[in-house]
């Protein structure tokens, strides 16, 4: 029996360039590309890259900083029914040389800047055969302005693809060991871009403006999907060292309309005086997911913005699209029905989330499990990694790995991942709720809190605070003294730290492994071993 077949994602951008073809896509600094000039380039890509030799299926790696080449790769990819795997830019060779290897990939897309980059995964890689520049090539390499050149005119068709074919290596951050390739499909992320317009950015028009504040590679380049489905156009910022101050000038001269970040980019946004000094009137959608947002500064953002957050939760597995949590569902105001406190937000439509236990049943309302879903947001599995595959979709469903419970409205609360979550003197502490109220602190800028091994308790909590400028005083006594009538004596850490900066992922999240080998290395405690 002949299975349907599916249009291939790299339409969306054929359709756009029809409907909108002297419209804005792309702006970076001073230079702007209209629609059809994208899809020219990208059109010539294509056909460059099949004059090579590549088919459908093969995988093209990709390391370089967001740039004009960077947001038209992805296209090119699809188009091509090949599958893209976009890198975090800031990887060190040997991380990127292992993504090079364990995805296969044929042909490299490269900024001339990452020779490093380039030289560890031909090291590593028995499949690549072809590097492509964008700058300046070295001997043996091409140049990937001048393949566009060659074939610019051309006009390339998209190539036939069914549901389940591959058009994405999805890369988890690697909380755990080496990360893995979650295998996004057409079908998939067709439904995917139709769900987060509908839910995320609804009413998005060619009118309106993204700014791109993260990679490409992830949830940023997912978001780009969105913008592009709809002719709106898209922002890159001119440098990877985000700026806050630039960023608002940014809002204010083009009227930025929505955007996807993190919790952690939200805070300095809001924190940074320029917040006050720029128009951003024009913004509708703020978006933060890949982390629940603590209370504290979700009402800085509210106050300072307005009704715009958006919250989403999800994995890359998922595509961010398990649950959403709306403008209209957030509020300052504590008291508020409409605040959802802690709350992620309902069910994504065509997703069904359940919290379920440890013999794949669900719990009770209100009770704390593994959050799990189901739906065709769903991946379609990792990799070259069948064990890993069968460990995250066991039972039928998608285990995220987070701990959580849902209300009596079905709303979603995270409670902490799995690995955050301690035990000490017997109990299940979720250190999670503890960050929560030092966070309401007035001398606490970022808490981190993490189990360590303790031989009395088994496990203790250590709570690691970067201060707020101003409150260069305080002390951990008067912290934990602020936790009293606050939170369980039991859920208290044992101690705490004063740190300068908190490790960051390259997509601005803290990194809680990171910070239980810092304290070992710091001597501040003894051993992350058990």
């Amino acid at each position: 029996m002949n299975a349907a077949q599916s249009m291939n994602l790299g339409r969306l951008l054929t359709h756009t360039a029809m409907l909108y073809p002297e419209h804005t896509a792309l702006i970076q600094g001073e230079q702007s590309w209209t629609w059809s000039a994208i899809n020219a380039r990208v059109d010539a890509m294509v056909a460059a890259l099949r004059a090579l030799g590549l088919k459908k299926g093969d995988r093209i790696l990709l390391q370089s900083r967001n740039n004009l080449q960077t947001f038209e790769n992805s296209w090119t990819a699809f188009k091509l029914g090949c599958v893209w795997v976009p890198t975090n830019f800031r990887l060190t060779p040997p991380e990127v040389a292992y993504l090079g290897a364990s995805s296969g990939a044929v042909a490299m897309i490269v900024e001339d800047i990452f020779a490093g980059h380039t030289d560890a995964v031909k090291a590593e890689s028995k499949t690549l055969k072809h590097i492509i520049v964008i700058g300046q090539p070295r001997a043996g390499e091409l140049s990937y302005e001048a393949m566009i050149a060659q074939h610019l005119g051309v006009v390339s068709e998209e190539e036939t693809v069914h549901y389940d074919d591959p058009l994405w290596f999805f890369y988890t951050s690697g909380t755990t060991g080496k990360p893995k390739a979650g295998i996004l499909t057409h079908g998939q992320m067709a439904f995917v871009v139709t769900n987060h317009l509908a839910e995320i950015i609804p009413g998005t028009t060619v009118r309106d403006c993204s700014i791109v504040v993260a990679p490409l590679s992830h949830g940023a380049g997912i978001h780009a999907l969105l913008n592009v489905a709809r002719g709106a156009a898209a922002i890159l910022m001119s440098s990877e060292k985000f700026d806050p101050e630039l960023f608002w000038q940014l809002v204010e001269r083009h009227r930025v309309t929505n955007l996807f970040t993190v919790p952690t980019i939200v805070k300095m946004l809001v924190e940074h005086p320029a917040v006050d000094q720029y128009d951003h009137s024009s913004l509708r959608y703020m978006l933060y997911a890949g982390a629940p947002m603590y209370r504290a500064d979700q009402k800085r953002a509210l106050e300072k913005l307005g009704k715009v957050l958006v919250q989403y939760f999800g994995l890359g597995e998922v595509t961010g699209n398990i649950t959403v949590l709306p403008p209209d569902m957030h509020s300052a105001d504590d008291l508020d029905p409409n605040a959802n406190i802690g709350s992620c937000g309902r069910p994504r439509v065509g997703i069904e989330v359940a919290i379920l236990n440890d013999k794949h049943e669900r719990v009770a309302t209100g009770e704390i499990g593994e959050i799990c879903c189901r739906g065709p947001a769903v991946f379609a599995g990792y990799h070259g990694n069948p064990e890993a595959t069968e460990k995250a979709l066991r039972g039928g469903w998608f285990h995220t790995g987070d701990l959580g419970k849902m209300d009596a409205r079905g709303l979603l609360y995270i409670t902490g991942r799995e690995s955050d979550m301690y035990i000490s003197g017997g109990s299940n502490v979720y250190p999670r709720e503890v960050e929560e109220v030092l966070l309401t602190h007035p001398a606490v800028a970022e808490v981190a809190i993490v189990g360590m091994p303790d031989a009395k308790w088994g496990e203790i909590g250590i709570a690691v605070v970067v201060k707020r400028p101003e409150c260069e005083a305080v002390e951990a006594a008067e912290l934990l003294g602020y936790l009293e009538g606050r939170c369980a004596k039991y859920r208290w850490p044992r101690h705490i730290f004063f740190w300068d900066v908190m490790p960051k992922s390259g997509y601005g999240k803290i990194v809680k492994k990171d910070i239980k080998v810092l304290l070992v290395e710091r001597g501040e405690v003894q051993s992350v071993a058990k």
